[in-house]
């Protein structure tokens, strides 16, 4: 059984009954059902097409419940319409599913469990693995947004914006479970890039490409974190930093700077740096300036700050630092370490054990437990 390729038809399958009158609820419960079939199916007996056979399940799906269900007398009309089995149209009408799982009344964690689940083909345990909850908990959170969105027609133009931040979040869930979060939001994302041409699209895609790059070295063998200046470039993934790249100087070109460009820009820099010592932070900075222009973002400046800490000294980045809201995520941890860069080692010791306490996961917060800790130690063997 070809799993990947159910999912790669899921979307497509699911917006042709949309098409043809199904209520997205329905549609998406009947395409649930053909794939529940094919598995069952399909390995004794494979369709020539693949795609119209799930179409043509699908549909007789939906109408049965149409037929099981007196309340829904309007929709009787569709029980005679019942096109004749054969192939599915060739239409990819993907894209206008990513609008409608990014629909602004939709709250953003519903958004992304609505996208893994329509768009991407997960199951809803599948899902539930990923975030930690209870698969009952994901099934009424996923039930909720199919309602919210049952009764949005597909003739609405979309807000790519609102579907890439989607993505974005998507790919920032990383891994757990049983499904990879952050390949599976570099597969939406590629498939969203072939659907549409967009620079901020293309963009998005060289960022996650280039970060994922990245993920065998972030962590040790024991877990624990390993920031970006002392990992094993060795381990980085070449191919993709190239793709990435590839990827972002053709978006570039385009003169249409968008905020997952800039971020990207950056990302490609540090993965150019063939050690953390030739990292190119003048240019990082420049890239932050038009990252802040863009976005207006707090936590764009305070990672401006870190860099201009790295560019022009520590003493520029805490005055950088200095102009922000001491209360921003990571903000403890930023002036723990560019204190440290000044030579002020008890102060850095604090603001690393302060930042422990505000850590959001248990590794982030070893990390900073050990900063602590270590420079407490140099410390006292000085005096």
């Amino acid at each position: 059984m070809d799993e990947a390729l159910l999912r790669s038809l899921t979307p497509s399958v699911l917006t042709i009954l949309v098409r043809r009158g199904a209520d997205f609820a329905a549609a998406e419960d009947a395409v649930q059902d053909a794939l529940v079939e094919a598995v069952r199916v399909w390995p004794t007996d494979p369709p020539r097409d693949a795609k119209g056979w799930l179409v043509t399940v699908a549909w007789r799906k939906f109408l049965d419940q149409v037929r099981a269900d007196s309340a829904r007398r309007r929709r009787e009309d569709l029980v005679d319409e019942e096109p004749a089995p054969g192939s599915a149209p060739d239409v990819d009408d993907t894209l206008q599913l990513y609008f409608l799982c990014a629909h602004p009344s939709l709250t953003p964690s519903s958004a992304v469990a609505l996208t893994l689940r329509a768009v991407g083909g997960l199951t809803t345990r599948q899902i539930a693995q990923a975030y930690l909850v209870p698969e009952a908990t994901m099934a009424q959170r996923i039930s909720r947004a199919k309602r919210t969105v049952s009764g949005i027609r597909f003739d609405q133009p979309g807000d790519v914006a609102t579907v890439l931040r989607v993505l974005y979040l998507v790919f920032n869930e990383g891994y757990s479970g049983d499904v990879d979060l952050a390949a599976e939001a570099i597969r939406l994302t590629r498939q969203l890039a072939a659907t549409i041409d967009h620079p901020e699209v293309a963009g998005l895609l060289a960022l996650m490409l280039l970060h994922h790059a990245r993920r065998a070295s972030r962590t040790a063998p024991d877990g624990s974190l390993v920031p970006l200046a002392e990992q094993d470039r060795g381990r980085w993934d070449t191919a993709s930093i190239a793709e990435g790249v590839r990827i972002l100087q053709a978006a570039l070109a385009r003169d249409r700077l968008g905020e997952f460009q800039a971020q990207a820009a950056v990302a490609a820099l540090h993965a150019d740096a063939l050690s953390a010592e030739e990292t190119d932070w003048v240019q990082i900075v420049e890239w932050y300036d038009e990252l802040a222009r863009l976005t207006d973002s707090p936590i764009v400046r305070l990672n401006r700050a870190v860099a201009v800490g790295e560019a022009d000294g520590p003493r520029a980045g805490l005055a950088a630092l200095a102009a922000l809201d001491d209360s921003l995520p990571r903000y403890t941890a930023a002036a723990a370490y560019l204190h440290e860069r000044a030579g002020d080692l008890p102060t850095a010791a604090r603001l690393y054990a302060e930042a422990a306490q505000k850590a959001p996961d248990l590794a982030e917060r070893d990390y900073l437990t050990r900063q602590a800790a270590r420079l407490n130690t140099r410390h006292r063997h000085r005096h």
